[in-house]
């Protein structure tokens, strides 16, 4: 929530500065770049996961005798589904993206200001999550993809929501994933 919270006043601020225009523009296409590009990296994920010869394992959420606590379910389900995508989304891609290609634009060039600032962007978004537990290998080429994929998509399309789609479907996969280890057992 600290974390959160630190993301959502350099938004505000940001927004209530300036912001290019369509980014918060929304397109039927987003919602396809979202579940197709999501599942994709979803699959990406559990397929890095088992290059060490071991079969990945089964996401997990916290259960309380047999059952998933209420706590749980906002902390586990509710917040990485609703909650994160959309302020980590704004933060590292509306604010962070967008601020690095600005600066970079004139000096060096369209493609080298998107190619900087995409990597900048996805550097800090693999650094916060590294922060809060996700410091494996396979974690951290997860989510560096995850990153490149929703910077990519904001600098090729010009707008957020798709990549907030991508990081929605990726996050809500993995509680698909835990739901359905909790009915298999």
């Amino acid at each position: 929530a600290i974390v959160w919270i630190g993301m959502l006043l350099p938004i505000v601020w940001a927004f209530s500065r300036s912001r290019p225009i369509g980014l918060l523009r929304v397109r039927t296409v987003d919602a396809l770049y979202g579940l197709v590009l999501g599942a994709l990296l979803r699959t990406t994920q559990g397929w890095i996961e088992g290059l060490d010869g071991t079969p990945a394992e089964w996401p997990g959420i916290v259960q309380v005798d047999g059952s998933v606590p209420v706590s749980s379910v906002l902390v586990d389900v509710v917040a990485p589904v609703a909650l994160a995508p959309v302020l980590e989304e704004f933060f590292f891609r509306a604010v962070v993206l967008v601020s690095l290609y600005t600066v970079l634009r004139r000096p060096f060039g369209k493609l080298t200001a998107g190619l900087a600032a995409a990597l900048g962007s996805t550097a800090l978004f693999v650094m916060v999550h590294g922060i809060s537990g996700a410091a494996d290998v396979s974690g951290i080429v997860s989510l560096s993809l995850l990153g490149l994929v929703c910077a990519l998509l904001v600098l090729l399309t010009g707008r957020i929501w798709g990549a907030v789609l991508v990081h929605v479907v990726y996050n809500a996969s993995y509680i698909a994933l835990a739901v359905l280890a909790i009915a298999m057992t």
